[in-house]
């Protein structure tokens, strides 16, 4: 009953699923001044590369679930990680709380999943 009270204030609160990321802008050159003297040549920086957005990982791969698992490993994997992530959902840093949020919801979305509806 607790924990059904739990994920429900999590799924009401943290809206179900996590916002996907907002693309990056472009980065540009930066202008090269024209009015440099001839003595000191212009160097010209080279614009760093933009990494790609990570992959939407499922919430198997987030909990370290495989296919080769058994329930008993299944169950043991989840609880490791429910006490882990649990800790930092209170925490004062919003980060730490944001990370424990979108695990918690990744736990349940893998226990209602291979153990049914809680």
């Amino acid at each position: 009953m607790f924990k059904r009270v739990l994920q429900s204030l999590s799924k009401s609160l943290g809206g179900g699923k996590p916002a996907p990321a907002a693309p990056l802008p472009p980065v540009e050159a930066p202008a090269v001044s024209k009015a440099a003297p001839p003595s000191q040549p212009v160097k010209q920086s080279t614009p760093t590369p933009v990494t790609p957005a990570k992959e939407v990982q499922t919430p198997e791969e987030l909990c370290g679930i495989t296919a080769a698992m058994t329930k008993a490993e299944i169950s043991a994997q989840l609880k490791l990680l429910y006490r882990r992530y649990n800790r930092g959902a209170s925490s004062l840093n919003a980060k730490v709380r944001l990370d424990a949020d979108s695990m918690l919801d990744a736990i349940v979305a893998v226990r209602e999943k291979h153990f049914g509806e809680i």
